[in-house]
């Protein structure tokens, strides 16, 4: 999986976790290039803004698809550059998320016009599954309060492991850990915590594909989680086709 890319979760990724390549939580739950870190160990700040770099720079146009139980949700995920568009169908939806150097900004296009998606409308969830508007929209990717908690491995890869702090109650995640893997500066895994301190939901990459020659996201999963337990509720795959 080295070198692994996201198109914003696709999460942005968001989870950049292509989704979705990732793609990006592609959601992203989204991936980008990011080259090994040399002792000491780089700051947050440096290692996000490595992140938000390589996640502006895509160029993708591949097919996905949101899936919970039997109910299968079809897009396309086109990116050029900052620029990513999700498009729905039945009904038709186009969401499109910019990528900023300092903030990035989701739009809802009809007719051809971009309008800002209404903050108050950012903790829905995207045709009944367990993936938000606020995931597809990376904003945790600039939270100015981030620090490195160490290193992990994620499915055999070494990350570093960060906290991300909301810097007010507008999210519905009170904090945010991510696992940025060393070699790629993918995000292979995310955990959104509510403002109660509760683990509610996890996105996590659990497969990758080799699409002319560069590494995409083929398989992410979306945990939701009872408040106040370890319990399951809801699974989504956010899932890239060839």
């Amino acid at each position: 999986m080295t070198n692994l890319q996201s198109g914003a979760f696709l999460l942005s990724l968001p989870l950049r976790h292509s989704v979705i390549r990732h793609s990006s939580f592609v959601i992203c739950l989204a991936f980008g290039v990011m080259s090994s870190f040399a002792d000491p160990p780089p700051s947050a700040k440096e290692i996000l803004a490595s992140v938000r770099m390589m996640e502006s720079r895509q160029q993708i146009d591949l097919q996905g698809q949101l899936r919970q139980n039997d109910v299968i949700i079809p897009f396309q995920l086109v990116q050029n550059g900052p620029l990513i568009r999700y498009s729905f169908t039945n009904p038709d939806e186009v969401l499109q998320l910019r990528l900023g150097e300092n903030s990035s900004r989701l739009d809802l296009v009809s007719e051809g016009e971009a309008e800002k998606f209404p903050a108050s409308k950012l903790d829905q969830r995207i045709r009944g599954t367990s993936v938000t508007y606020e995931d597809l929209s990376f904003k945790f990717l600039y939270w100015p309060t981030a620090r490195v908690l160490g290193e992990e491995k994620v499915r055999t890869r070494n990350c570093w492991k960060l906290q991300l702090r909301a810097p007010s109650r507008e999210s519905q995640y009170s904090n945010v850990l991510l696992w940025v893997d060393k070699a790629s500066g993918a995000l292979m895994r995310m955990e959104g915590y509510d403002w109660n301190a509760q683990l509610t939901k996890r996105f996590e990459v659990v497969s990758a594909q080799k699409i002319e020659g560069r590494w995409f996201l083929k398989q992410m999963r979306v945990e939701e989680f009872q408040p106040g337990t370890n319990h399951v509720q809801a699974r989504t795959y956010l899932e890239i086709k060839r």
